[in-house]
């Protein structure tokens, strides 16, 4: 099953639990704001070439729509099925993966308690058959069509698939032309610019927090545990490395490159000097090479998938033989794997959550921006815990509440925060999706950013 099709089941099954009228539901699920540009530019070689950028903005209940900027080939056909899909079928049809995204980023704002809600866009484009000059041109293109429909209190765009750090320098070079200087209108920006300490490890780091207050629920800590981790790219490595400077032993880990593994535990450090020297996990002294299918099921205490989607499913969930899942990547548990899993009593804990640290950390930049006020990085890593904590008791409190489980949880936290602000729009509190002035106000700050804040007198 496919992650717009997991998305959707796991909302409707969380729509029930929380006895939300089919019009509620479809007010939740239908996206505040769709727009499709055409973005012609110069190539070096002074041809034309024509490209379609699009953003699909879903809620603005909560705060500020937030999601990334993603340049892939598959962007624009993505953005026509879902416009087909809605012509044709008006909704009686799941989203496409697009809107299953941006969706997914409302939720997950609110899993996290942070106030945004979600988008998701980006460009039909190859960036690696574009020069750098290029792909300046098409982002500042881009830009200029969408200036006045992203900004600091209305939608605040991230690095995704296909672009990184410089494309939100230029999105904010070209957005402070026409809204003068506005660091905060995106977030994932070089250091110098504005951007955060801490936000390259966050997801990682998050996943780590997230690893040790689900262990924490059950007695245990991640000292003297075994771990399994699929995948060895930012957020792998970041939750690697943590985890092997705790105590942990990381005895499997795999990537497009290879899978190693090591009974005793690997040197993480030593993986990573490796890595980075060869570009891949192959021919490493510390370890056995192993194939990368068998690390899912790998005998561990914690498996941490953290590649790609739908790698837990009907044909291998039955020979897992982890305790607990740490989902790192977006939707690596596929449903029915879901259920095979909880009858063999393993605990997931659910990617809405457990891969969060990216966004707060976004949502820490975008705080630190508005205020003038940078966070030394021992800050935002003390604040990340702080939310990452809360947010696992606030799940396990809807656990309780509705009797399911964590994944179901969070879905169900998700969906009643946007719904506590609906009902409070006539109070102002919130927003009433028009995108205006209710907006416009510093966000909201608990103890810890105060004390983030309090100069010294």
């Amino acid at each position: 099953m496919n992650a717009l099709a997991a998305t959707s089941r796991n909302f409707r099954h969380a729509a029930r639990l929380l006895g939300l009228d089919s019009k509620v539901e479809m007010s939740l699920l239908i996206p505040f704001r769709e727009i499709k540009v055409e973005c012609t530019i110069p190539k070096d070689d002074g041809t034309l070439v024509s490209y379609v950028g699009f953003r699909v903005q879903h809620d603005n209940a909560r705060g500020p729509m937030k999601g990334g900027i993603r340049y892939h080939p598959e962007v624009d056909l993505s953005l026509k099925l879902m416009l087909m899909l809605l012509l044709i079928c008006s909704w009686k049809v799941d989203p496409d993966e697009v809107n299953a995204l941006a969706q997914l980023m409302t939720w997950k704002s609110a899993v996290a308690d942070i106030p945004y809600g979600g988008a998701k866009g980006g460009i039909g484009c190859n960036p690696g058959d574009l020069s750098k000059s290029e792909l300046e041109r098409l982002t500042r293109v881009f830009t200029q069509k969408i200036h006045d429909l992203i900004g600091v209190h209305t939608d605040v765009p991230a690095p995704d698939m296909g672009t990184n750090a410089q494309t939100m320098a230029w999105i904010l070079d070209e957005y402070s032309k026409f809204h003068g200087h506005s660091p905060a209108v995106v977030t994932g920006k070089p250091i110098d610019l504005g951007g955060s300490l801490g936000r390259e490890a966050a997801t990682g780091r998050g996943v780590v927090f997230a690893a040790e207050a689900l262990l924490a629920e059950h007695g245990k800590a991640i000292k003297g545990l075994t771990f399994a981790i699929q995948g060895f790219g930012n957020v792998g490595s970041w939750a690697a490395k943590l985890i092997h400077e705790r105590g942990g032993k990381v005895i499997a880990v795999s990537d497009i490159t290879g899978a190693v593994k090591n009974p005793h535990g690997i040197d993480i450090p030593e993986l990573l000097r490796h890595k980075e020297s060869t570009g891949s996990l192959k021919d490493f002294q510390g370890a056995d090479s192993m194939d990368a299918n068998e690390l899912l099921v790998h005998k561990c205490d914690v498996l941490i998938p953290c590649a790609l989607g739908g790698v837990l499913n009907r044909g291998n969930a039955a020979d897992v033989k982890a305790k607990f899942i740490i989902e790192a990547a977006n939707h690596p548990t596929d449903p029915e794997a879901d259920e095979i899993l909880a009858k063999k009593g393993v605990v997931v804990l659910p990617d809405i959550y457990a891969n969060s640290g990216g966004v707060t950390v976004s949502y820490f930049e975008w705080v630190q921006n508005i205020q003038g006020f940078m966070w030394d990085e021992q800050q935002v890593n003390k604040t990340l815990q702080n939310y990452m904590t809360r947010a696992f008791h606030n799940i396990k409190n809807m656990c309780q509440t509705h009797d399911c489980n964590l994944r179901m949880g969070a879905f169900t936290l998700g969906p009643q925060s946007s719904l506590h602000c609906y009902k409070n729009e006539f109070t102002g509190s919130c927003s009433d999706r028009t995108g205006n002035s209710s907006h416009q106000r510093l966000p909201k700050l608990d103890a810890t950013l105060i004390t983030a804040i309090d100069f010294e007198t």
